[in-house]
């Protein structure tokens, strides 16, 4: 199955508070807000959504195609993502501007304040898709992940137009893009991810009720944080995935990312979409036990035994003939 993947590549810049944000929030006083924070601690990482994305698939041993814009820095990166199965072939290299970087400070209870700069990435407008997919022959899916909103929105077009299926995951852009841009970017999509409070913003922003939000998309993915996953699709009962039990909660960041790279796995793999939802919680929680979106590591029978103890023996079973580890140690 070939999985193009659209979206960021960044520079993670990982800060951490060793407090509580709603501590410093005064009520009634939102209207007007100067805050800052003394952070403890500082780490630049690798980052960017559709990087995310693609890394966590290519540590499944898959090969997305990355499809982003990236900065005149980017060789290094280049490197990593290929050593771990993403074909990065595709990518447009900024003459001028550096890749993208993104900031975001975290609190005691994993709260999050986050910025992003989107430097090279805003030249993503500029990436030719249907030349593309052209080169590769076909794509079975497109993931239109967080981006360049004219971008998103272009992409979306060109795969109803050329009947490539896709998968919307406006996530971050959302507080970005307004309701008409949101409404052109989900229309028609095979799969919609979100979490709760972007399906809540996205009813907000585009005025539609949740049904009509609902029939727009063949299948709706809504992660739940702790609470796992709800898969929603047409004429199907609703499934709800749990979490497995986390070793360390250290950072957050990059926990949607990877939740889609398993759930994408698992679609690669022919299986249903309980067991997607289950093989991208458990590379969630990988993340979210190391500082980094792509500093996780595993082997296949680690992989396999957590996932065991998360879903049972014979989810287990399912997914063992495909799987296949890059990152381990």
């Amino acid at each position: 199955m070939k999985i193009g993947v659209a979206g960021s590549v960044g520079k993670d810049h990982l800060m951490t508070f060793e407090g509580k944000f709603k501590d410093s929030i005064v009520d009634g006083a939102l209207t007007s807000v100067s805050l800052s924070f003394l952070v403890d601690s500082l780490e630049i990482r690798r980052g960017g959504c559709a990087a995310n994305i693609s890394f966590g698939m290519g540590a499944l041993g898959l090969t997305p195609i990355l499809i982003a814009a990236v900065g005149k820095d980017w060789p290094d990166y280049d490197t990593w993502l290929k050593s771990h199965g993403v074909d990065t072939s595709h990518v447009k290299i900024s003459k001028d501007l550096y890749t993208a970087t993104f900031m975001v400070t975290t609190d005691l209870e994993h709260n999050q304040i986050a910025s992003f700069f989107p430097g090279a990435m805003s030249e993503a407008r500029e990436i030719e898709l249907l030349p593309i997919v052209k080169k590769i022959g076909s794509l079975d899916l497109l993931i239109i992940s967080p981006d360049d909103p004219e971008a998103m929105v272009q992409y979306s077009q060109i795969a109803r137009e050329s009947n490539i299926p896709f998968a919307a995951d406006p996530s971050q852009q959302l507080a970005r893009m307004n309701g008409p841009e949101i409404k052109q970017l989900i229309r028609g999509a095979k799969y919609l991810f979100l979490n709760e409070y972007e399906l809540a913003l996205t009813l907000q922003k585009t005025g539609w009720t949740d049904e009509e939000l609902f029939n727009e998309v063949q299948v709706r993915v809504t992660t739940l944080g702790a609470k796992g996953a709800r898969i929603e699709e047409h004429d199907v009962e609703t499934v709800h995935v749990g979490v497995p039990m986390e070793r360390a909660k250290i950072d957050p960041t990059g926990v949607g990312d990877n939740f889609r790279s398993g759930f994408l796995a698992g679609l690669s793999w022919g299986r249903s979409h309980e067991r997607c939802a289950q093989i991208g919680s458990l590379l969630a929680t990988y993340c979210l036990e190391n500082k980094g979106t792509q500093e996780y590591r595993f082997d296949k029978e680690e992989f396999m035994s957590r996932f065991s103890q998360a879903y049972g023996d014979a989810a287990s079973a399912d997914i063992e003939p495909y799987m296949v580890s890059r990152v381990g140690n």
